[in-house]
């Protein structure tokens, strides 16, 4: 059978975007979304040989996006995070980088028109209710194709776009601190870890670095004996947070799992050396199972919102005051990929109100997808 699919580029993920109306014609119902985009990927095979899947975490994922006109939002998008040599396909998360190239998309396609100057693509993730924006330059009502615009982890350009992602937090767990704390400690394997949960962007539990053995020094290496212990953690934090139920396996997607220290010198993926005076925190994040090559945007977000919160272990690492009432500041994270940069936007009462980050997006193709038969994935 053929699904027409639309292959994007954005910011250090690769994203099949799917219209609902080609998706319906396959899966009529949102129940079988997960099983027709597991076959289309090829999810069952590690290394998706037999799909549109790229074999990582980055490069195996999908949005399926339906038209909105008149209602809060311009779309709905529902984002799939694709396993890999596991025919699971997880709706729980979110993805900015997806959602950079949804709002391209977008415009590219006609679902918001192009105004003079700039133009507001406002998109629904429908998994957790959260409104994101995402803002492209439309010069004269022209239709960006490319662009120069470059973000860390990617020397290829696109178009830039900047991303917005508003309050109110908590649309998972409803508050953005599930356990009202700023700080937790976790039993993970006979030891125990300062976390910080949060909601915002998306779930996620952050550690300290040294507690959890992991040195930022250097952002070269696979994490392979401190694997086990993060996603332990990630499972214990599921059950803290309320994601899910004793009895309900623990997911490889959320929460968001990640480390934290200091700034300070440290070593890129590429070998490069970023100096301490360019952040003001390190982090490194898991992505499924593996370590994430960079740091996906709604990690950012989160940790963004757990540095404007006093005694966060994340605050404790950037050595920041909490974010001051209706003063924006700039969090730089230092990731593998490099340095990125998002702006903290509080209202009067001194409340997060909004993350911005800016990316660049392009689409890189548009294809008739043949998913093989159910029959002959098993066969």
């Amino acid at each position: 059978m053929g699904l027409k699919g639309h292959w994007y580029r954005g910011g250090t993920s690769k994203c099949w975007l799917f219209d609902a109306r080609d998706v319906a014609l396959h899966a009529p119902t949102r129940e079988e979304i997960p099983a027709l985009l597991s076959a289309a990927f090829g999810a069952a095979d590690a290394r998706q040989l037999d799909g549109v899947g790229g074999g990582t975490s980055t490069t195996s994922k999908a949005a399926v996006i339906w038209a909105t006109p008149g209602a809060e939002a311009d779309l709905d998008y529902l984002f799939a995070q694709v396993g890999i040599g596991d025919p699971t396909v997880e709706l729980g998360s979110n993805c900015g980088n997806c959602a950079t190239a949804i709002a391209l998309f977008a415009v590219q396609t006609g679902i918001v028109e192009a105004q003079d100057g700039m133009t507001k693509v406002r998109m629904r993730h429908v998994t957790s209710g959260a409104v994101l924006s995402g803002t492209v330059p439309t010069p004269g009502r022209h239709i960006p194709k490319s662009g120069l615009a470059r973000v860390p982890g990617s020397s290829a350009a696109g178009v830039p776009v900047s991303l917005s992602f508003h309050g109110p937090w908590g649309q998972n767990t409803g508050a953005l601190l599930p356990t009202g704390n700023a700080v937790d400690q976790l039993e993970v394997n006979g030891a125990t870890l300062s976390a910080t949960m949060v909601d915002a962007g998306a779930p996620a539990v952050l550690l300290a670095a040294d507690e959890a053995g992991v040195d930022l020094s250097s952002m070269t290496d696979t994490l392979n004996g401190q694997l086990p212990a993060l996603i332990a953690a990630r499972a214990s934090a599921g059950l803290i947070m309320g994601l899910r139920k004793p009895e309900d396996p623990p997911q490889n997607a959320v929460p968001k799992v990640g480390v934290v220290a200091p700034a300070g010198d440290y070593t890129a993926a590429d070998g490069t050396t970023i100096t301490a005076d360019s952040h003001d925190v390190r982090v490194r994040m898991l992505s499924m199972l593996a370590p994430h090559p960079a740091i996906g945007l709604t990690s950012a977000v989160a940790v963004s919102l757990a540095a404007s919160l006093q005694s966060s272990v994340v605050a404790n690492a950037a050595g920041q005051a909490p974010t001051s009432p209706g003063s924006p500041r700039v969090l730089r994270i230092g990731t593998p990929a490099g340095v990125i940069t998002a702006e903290i936007i509080s209202d009067d009462s001194g409340t997060v109100s909004e993350v911005a980050l800016h990316r660049a997006a392009r689409h890189i193709a548009t294809a008739d997808i043949d998913v093989a038969a159910a029959a002959e994935l098993s066969a």
